[in-house]
């Protein structure tokens, strides 16, 4: 993994490189995001008509329409601005905004033509990590599942995270447990680059069991919360930030999600934004599948495979998948259609003629005696003196006939019956066998009927008469 150390930043909380935002415009920014709960469409319109500045101090006196003001009355009065700026820069984080230039203004574009109220662009972004949002997002692939995921749904998370990692896409998801904890590991496991959305603060480790994995995250990629620093996770915000998975990514990917899930609405809000949605099946007996079998039912393209993936999201006309082939070949491949009526009409034990393989074969020895010994060729197979066969399958592979058949002169050919060898096993040495069988204690199964051993029998008697 990278070691890359985090660019230097300004007081502002701008990184070294960008161009610089003025003070006032991150007070305001930090103050309208502690007041309100995201979404706020009415606010997003307000700040997009007037500026963050005015709509800021309109916000403090409560002079705003009743739309905004039912989005900020209840926290107008909490003013921790610089307090939040401090706590951020404190963590290692910084408030990034739309005045950025990392802001990834086109992908956010597609948040203020919905007209959707649940899918209003975020205010503000905090962000930890020395990745660029907005270069992150050129090519990025969301990444959701369930939480209570299978190995199955783990095991395709990370490889299909780790082929769009290696080949310069983004993984974007939640850092839940399950498919998004598969996603990002997949991601740095080949030093690749991926994106955390929280449902808190970036300055808070949820959930507690990707601690770690948060700060390898934060290490090399970037972790983005919409909420400022101290802010706890609420169950209504995993469904407000999953907007933000769908708006940073070109496509959804859906790996496993049952009917009603949180992936089913993230997939909801990249269908709305105009993006890709992609699914993955699974087991029908799964109800973790079910949800991802009801988006290709809708609609949602189906991919098994990384180069599918790429090929849906990628470059017109470049990122394009190869069909798959099969690597094993089979020595009957290239056998013309007579050869091969005639290749499955050999039978695997007992040798025939000619006019018997003509008729299984149905057709006329003239057109297929050429191609007989194309078959022989490429199935090892021995035909001679009028007969044919081919080496059997299964348990029965040995009993082949022997080579005798191939001169008539030695013998008749053995019955099916017979060893490779073209002998039967002696009666003598059958009897030796179960006999040796009694002595041990082991008897035959086709003995077991008869009753008790006769040297049991012997020594029952003598018990009796003693």
């Amino acid at each position: 993994m990278s070691t890359e150390a985090r660019p230097a930043e300004s007081p502002a909380g701008t990184p070294a490189g960008t161009s610089p935002v003025s003070e006032e415009v991150l007070l305001a920014r930090a103050y309208l995001s502690r007041v309100v709960e995201p979404p706020a469409p009415g606010l997003a319109q307000l700040v997009a008509a007037v500026g963050p500045v005015e709509a800021a101090q309109r916000v403090r006196a409560g002079r705003v329409d009743e739309q905004v003001a039912g989005e900020t009355g209840a926290r107008r009065t909490v003013d921790r601005a610089a307090a939040d700026l401090a706590a951020a820069r404190t963590a290692g984080s910084r408030l990034l905004t739309p005045e950025h230039d990392e802001w990834p203004a086109w992908p956010f574009a597609a948040f203020a033509i919905t007209g959707v109220r649940e899918l209003a662009p975020p205010l503000a972004l905090w962000v930890r990590g020395p990745g660029r949002l907005a270069a992150l997002c050129e090519r990025a692939v969301g990444v959701v599942g369930a939480r209570a995921a299978t190995s199955y749904g783990m095991h395709v998370a990370g490889e299909l995270s780790a082929g769009m990692a290696d080949r310069g896409f983004t993984v974007v998801s939640g850092a839940a447990i399950g498919i998004d904890g598969a996603a990002h590991r997949g991601a740095l496991a080949v030093d690749g680059a991926t994106v955390a959305v929280l449902a808190c603060g970036v300055d808070r480790a949820y959930p507690a069991a990707h601690q770690a994995l948060l700060e390898r995250i934060a290490a090399t990629g970037l972790v983005v919360s919409e909420y400022p620093p101290g802010c706890v996770p609420g169950r209504h915000r995993f469904l407000v930030r999953n907007r933000l998975i769908a708006g940073m990514s070109e496509g959804t990917l859906v790996v496993e999600a049952g009917l009603r899930s949180g992936a089913q609405r993230t997939a909801a809000d990249a269908a709305a934004l105009g993006r890709l949605v992609l699914a993955v099946p699974g087991p029908v007996t799964s109800g973790l599948s079910a949800g991802c079998h009801r988006l290709i039912r809708d609609g949602a393209l189906l991919v098994t495979r990384t180069e599918e993936v790429l090929e849906a999201v990628g470059r017109l006309g470049l990122d394009l998948a190869d069909t798959p082939t099969s690597d094993v070949g089979r020595p009957t491949d290239a056998l013309d259609p007579v050869a091969a009526l005639v290749h499955d009409a050999l039978p695997t034990r007992t040798p025939r003629d000619t006019r018997w393989l003509a008729m299984e074969a149905a057709s006329a020895p003239c057109a297929w005696r050429s191609s007989t010994w194309n078959v022989a060729a490429s199935s090892n197979t021995a035909t001679a003196a009028g007969a044919a066969s081919r080496p059997g399958a299964g348990r029965d592979h040995r009993r082949v006939r022997s080579r005798r058949s191939h001169d008539p002169a030695r013998g008749p050919v053995p019955s099916v019956g017979a060893g490779i060898s073209g002998r039967r096993r002696p009666q003598r040495e059958t009897e030796r066998t179960a006999s040796r069988g009694e002595r041990y204690g082991r008897r035959s199964p086709a003995a077991r009927w008869r009753g008790p051993a006769p040297g049991a029998r012997a020594t029952a008697a003598r018990g009796a008469g003693a």
